[in-house]
């Protein structure tokens, strides 16, 4: 499913939209000849492995599900506070698919994932209506799925209320 800037329902964006706000991320890297990346963002050190390797860390796929799940979290709060819409926590799982012979160079298997499961579970006594309303603007927003989308990644999101 593309984003479709059509879709009834999306809120007004919060900035303007006739001014440009570029931003640059930045990050930068070390390996020494092994599958051990220590990565630097601002001032913070992240480290990807392989588990059979040396299992120091996340595998970088891994990260680019935490990054889809942290970028589902900062996005879901945006688009609350826009709607006044309440909750007090949401838990986020994603699950994916991949086939390790993509990265090892096998032709016609794809090196990313097949497809991605989310389980969104949101803690609120909103109306399953506004809880629809917020998904269908998330999802339209959220840099990291859109990024899966474009990429041809089955993605689904399963959203659910949990009363507070």
């Amino acid at each position: 499913m593309k984003r479709d800037d059509n879709a009834p329902d999306l809120l007004p964006p919060d900035v303007d939209p006739n001014t440009l706000k570029i931003g640059i991320r930045k990050v930068s890297a070390r390996n020494e000849a092994g599958t051990r990346t220590v990565v630097t963002v601002r001032d913070h050190r992240l480290v990807t492995d392989e588990p059979l390797d040396g299992n120091t860390g996340p595998t970088p796929l891994e990260t680019t599900l935490a990054g889809l799940a942290g970028c589902k979290g900062v996005i879901i709060n945006r688009c609350a506070r826009a709607m006044r819409f309440k909750y007090s926590a949401v838990e986020i799982e994603a699950d994916g698919e991949v086939d390790g012979r993509g990265s090892r160079g096998v032709r016609g298997v794809r090196p990313y994932f097949n497809w991605v499961k989310l389980k969104i579970r949101l803690h609120s006594h909103e109306t399953p209506e506004r809880l629809a309303r917020l998904k269908g603007n998330v999802e339209y927003r959220c840099p990291v799925m859109n990024l899966f989308r474009e990429a041809d990644v089955d993605i689904e999101a399963d959203w659910e209320l949990v009363p507070e």
